[in-house]
This record gives structure tokens, sequence and C-alpha cells, in this order.
């Protein structure tokens, strides 16, 4: 007779991305009563849809609704608000600094590592102390006050200098993230021009800056220099195959011999896997991502497993090109390895076999401004209006939770009857100056 446990199983998952959030989801609507506890681990209480950020950024979304907040979601899961600092999977245990600052230890018997990733930044001259990161909707909305409060100062100032310098805006990086990224706010100033007088579309200048020698190398050539033509063409200058030397006080310097002065640098330059990861016993790669099996298991821990931008898990339908092949951190990646890492973690628990990972790469959308776009499906390639319309339904598709996708297309309504918002509440980050002020009065 099989023995009975006297406890459920406790399901620890480090990271409340989108491979967290849908992997805790998945085991609260299909784990038996009793059968595990699941426990989800986040410094922040709520996931976000990285993809519509920009669109966040640019006014076309509302910032609350491109993320979910984990309690209203993981109902029957414990949400732990606070940052893991710690694995230590020979304790089976994960040290984490909750809010208020005291430090707790959880024990586990499964594991998952969603830890996602994190800005990967390199030791250029004043990066740290001018640029802009886009990861999180904290920055989003950061972007968005202090693009459209650089128009507020240029509008009020008559130094033709200072103004040629507010009004310069650069994105470094032209992945996916960069070129939505450029091409919204560019969108968005453009439009938040006509209420400034005295401004013009003329006196704002846009710069991408890109090491390589393309842009976004998810879609095809030819769809790279399509995209770079339009944003040209809109006044963009671009600098392909160029490197940032220094940034320093704002000075920018190309290793071309380029210099100029902006008051906004957006780093949208790559990622890497989350640097915690260094604090753990797991089993790393040479790009400090955990070692995974295809079915997302951890190389040599049984009970262990990872997925999302924090893994490297084979990618199946590239080995017979390249053996070393790993899945890249995408989206499209993370959204199907959670539905799948939700069934294998069942399985294993109830004594089946898990099933290996495989999705063969299908494409990629890119918006590029209001009606404006991009697509590479199967092998189609679709510009203008129809790929901007892909891209938005592809994003609302997989948007989480039923609520998120009916607000977003609320926003997007509202948006196409009203047009956007330009409204800079740069109270927000200084909330309580005017009290500070009316106190000292």
């Amino acid at each position: 007779m099989a023995a009975v446990k006297s406890q459920p199983t406790r399901i620890v998952i480090v990271g409340g991305g989108y491979v967290g959030m849908y992997t805790a989801l998945g085991l609260q609507k299909k784990l038996r009563s009793g059968e595990a506890s699941v426990t989800v681990i986040d410094p922040q209480p709520h996931m976000t849809y990285q993809p519509c950020l920009p669109e966040a950024a640019a006014g076309s979304i509302e910032p609350r609704h491109v993320v979910a907040p984990l309690r209203k979601v993981l109902k029957r899961c414990h949400v732990v608000t606070g940052r893991a600092t710690r694995i230590e999977h020979e304790k089976k245990s994960v040290t984490v600094e909750l809010v208020d600052g005291h430090v707790e230890k959880f024990e586990y018997d499964v594991l998952v590592s969603a830890l996602g990733a994190v800005s990967r930044t390199l030791p250029i001259p004043g990066l740290p102390d001018v640029g802009i990161g886009l990861k999180t909707i904290g920055e989003a909305i950061y972007v968005r006050n202090h693009v459209l409060s650089r128009l507020d100062q240029a509008a009020s100032t008559n130094d033709a200098e200072r103004r040629k310098r507010l009004l310069t805006f650069v994105v470094i990086g032209g992945g996916f993230a960069g070129i939505e990224t450029l091409a919204e706010l560019e969108d968005m100033t453009r439009y938040a021009l006509r209420y400034y007088e005295g401004l013009k579309p003329s006196d704002v200048q846009w710069v991408l800056v890109e090491a390589t020698n393309r842009i976004m190398p998810e879609v095809s050539a030819s769809l790279g220099v399509y995209t770079v033509h339009q944003l040209e063409k809109r006044g963009i200058k671009c600098y392909l195959d160029t490197r940032v030397k220094s940034m320093e006080g704002g000075h920018v310097v190309l290793d071309d011999g380029t210099e100029f002065d902006a008051d906004t640098i957006v780093w949208t330059a790559g990622m890497k896997a989350n640097p915690m990861l260094r604090d753990t016993d797991l089993p790393l790669d040479e790009r400090g991502r955990v070692r995974c099996t295809a079915a997302m298991q951890v190389v040599g821990l049984p009970g262990v497993w990872a997925a999302g931008d924090c893994s490297a898990v084979p990618d199946l339908s590239r080995t017979e090109e390249d053996p070393n092949a790993t899945c890249v951190p995408n989206a499209q990646h993370a959204i199907r390895q959670s539905k799948l890492l939700t069934k294998n973690i069942l399985a294993s628990l109830r004594g089946g076999q898990p099933k290996d990972y495989f999705h063969k790469y299908v494409g990629s959308v890119a918006g590029l401004g209001l009606y404006k776009g991009v697509a590479d499906i199967f092998g189609m390639r679709f510009r203008g209006f129809p790929a901007w319309f892909m891209h938005r339904t592809y994003h609302v598709m997989f948007m989480p939770t039923f609520n998120r996708k009916f607000r977003v297309l609320a926003d997007w309504t509202q948006a196409f009857i009203s047009g956007r918002e330009v409204v800079a509440l740069g109270q927000l980050h200084e909330p309580k100056a005017e009290f500070d002020r009316a106190a000292r009065s």
C-alpha cells in the first residue's frame, strides 16, 4: 500500500513575471485539494507585460493596464513581495529580503526559477548617471513624463543651445524594444507638438544608435532596411554599426567622431539573465543562465525547473543546424514555455513523464507608431497598417487575463477616438514637493 504524504508538496516559484505568474496560475487551476502549496516570490506585487511598455510610455495604453496584480490573479497561491537573494538547493531553501526589510527563508520540495532578465549595461562613462532603462512600468511612466517635460522646458526657454539639447532624444539599441520605443515616443512627441506654441517638428531630433549593421535581427534583412528608411523619412537619425564611447553629463560621443548633447538617453541595448542567479548553487551556462533539459528541468537537479529569459532551454527546432542552440529570450518562448511547464510539473508530481519543449519560430511583429508597423510571419512580410494591426492583435491575444485584454482594447479605442494623452505627470517623481513648500511658507 502506497504511503500517504502528511504534508502537501511545497512548490516555490521565484519570479512573478510571465513564466512565474502563468505557471502559478496553471498550477492553481489544476492541483488537487491538498496535493501541493504554491508560493510566488517577486519584488513587485504585479506581473508586467513588457511588450506593451513602449505603448504605455507613449500614452496609447494606461500604464496600470499592462500589469496584472499577482494577489488578485493568484488567489489560491501564497504571494510574497520580496527579493530573493540566495537559493541553496542543497538545503532546499530560498533566502528572501521582504519589503519591510527583514530576511526570511522559504523551504521547498519543488523549485521553479523564473527570475527573468535585467538590462545589460556596458562600461560606458556616464551611462549609470544619465541612462534610462525601459524594462519596468515605473521606467515607462518616467520616460513618458521626462520626454513631455522636455517639451515644456523647451517651449519656455529662449536659450537656443539649451532648447536644442532639451529636444534631442537618443535611443541606444536597435532590437525590438529599442525600435518600438523610439517609434512610439517619436510619434507621441510629433502629436504633442501641435499644442506647443513656438515648437515645430523640425526642432525635435530623435537619434537611434545601434552597434551592429542592422536592426531587429529577428525579422528579415529587407524589413530591417525598410524600417530604417521609414524612420529616416520621419527625420530620425539612424547610426548603424556605431558604438557610444561616452555620455558623461549628457554629452554623447560616438565612435565615428559624432558628438552632440542630449537631455534624454534611453538604453535598450540588450538583456542579461538575472545576476541573482550567481548567488545560487544551480548550474549556469557561460551567459549566466540556468542549464536546462528540453523539458525545462534543471540539469542534474530533480525537482528544480527553469524557463523564460533566465534559462538555457535547448531549442529543438534548431538543433539540427546548431546542436547547442537554446531558446532566445523573448516573450514568444516565455508564453509557450509557461504553459508546458505547468503540465510538466504536474506530470512529475503524479509519477508521469515531462514532455520536451518544442516551438518553431513563426515570426515577429513590431509597431512603429500609430498605424505603422512591420511583420514577418511564416516567411511572409507585411508593412504599414496590416503589420500594425497584426502587432496589436498578437499582443492583445497574449495579454494576461481577460480583465487586462478588455482594458487595453478600451484604451486603444479611446485613443482612436480622442487621440493620445499628452500630459506629463512629473509630480509623481516628487509627490511631496508642493506639500513641503506649503509647510515651509
